[in-house]
């Protein structure tokens, strides 16, 4: 349990949806920190409390935030890979040192190496030399198993199972309930489906779907495909993706 008695560090978090909640959440659970709001791009937010907690600003008021209320330290709680990656690195030029968010139920072996702003939800495991770059989400229950290596500002669905010595390359998606079999590559960019079975290496900026995963051309329009991703942002249920024929599909 936490000390009342010890003054913690103070910080912020960047982004009040579905995942600043998470967030919050863990750091309030591990009581290392010192919570003292949000800060969130959407100002129709500005000024409301998200369970308890004020959002404070936009992003570009974290230089007085700072000053007024002697903070230093921040974590970035947005979905969308890109935008996650991108304000982590404004953050940084902005003075603030960037924290993770390690819930106490996650399971960590001792020789894991992590980077920064770097959220591991309940109950994921990580298992023994595995390497998990800047601005990754493990997010709840997921397994990633020996010797795996994610790269930068990568999501790693609820539930989603990487076997042994997996790479994940930068900024790649992985679906609720995945599977991944042992020493295979997701390049840059790529998306795998949730409850996909990859067995083979998946190419950049790809998207594969199915038992087991296939490449396919699409999934329904760009702005459908984004909430499918982030569904927190979408304003009304998403039907399922549309999904082209395999492109492995070949005439006789």
């Amino acid at each position: 349990m936490h000390d009342s008695g010890k003054s913690r560090h103070r910080c912020v978090i960047l982004g009040c949806g579905g995942h600043g909640r998470v967030v919050l959440d863990i750091l309030t659970n591990t009581g290392e920190l010192e919570v003292v709001g949000f800060v969130d791009s959407n100002s129709e937010m500005h000024g409301r409390r998200i369970d308890g907690i004020e959002v404070l600003g936009a992003p570009s008021d974290l230089p007085r935030l700072c000053r007024e209320l002697n903070v230093s330290r921040a974590i970035v709680a947005v979905g969308d890979n890109g935008a996650r990656r991108a304000l982590a690195d404004q953050v940084e030029t902005m003075g603030f040192e960037l924290i993770n968010a390690i819930h106490p139920s996650a399971g960590l072996a001792r020789n894991v190496t992590l980077g920064r702003n770097i959220v591991i939800a309940a109950g994921a495991l990580v298992c023994a030399h595995c390497q998990i770059g800047d601005s990754v989400i493990l997010n709840t229950g997921c397994l990633v198993d020996h010797e795996s290596l994610i790269g930068t500002a990568t999501h790693i669905c609820p539930g989603a199972r990487l076997a042994g010595r997996v790479t994940v390359e930068s900024g790649a998606f992985v679906g609720i309930g995945a599977t991944i079999i042992q020493s295979t590559r997701v390049g840059f960019e790529a998306v795998i489906g949730a409850g996909a079975v990859v067995i083979e290496d998946v190419p950049p900026m790809s998207t594969v779907v199915g038992v087991p995963a296939k490449p396919i051309k699409r999934i329904g329009k760009t702005a459908d495909m984004h909430a499918w991703l982030i569904p927190e942002r979408a304003p009304r249920r998403i039907p399922p993706p549309a999904v082209d024929i395999p492109l492995s599909a070949k005439a006789p």
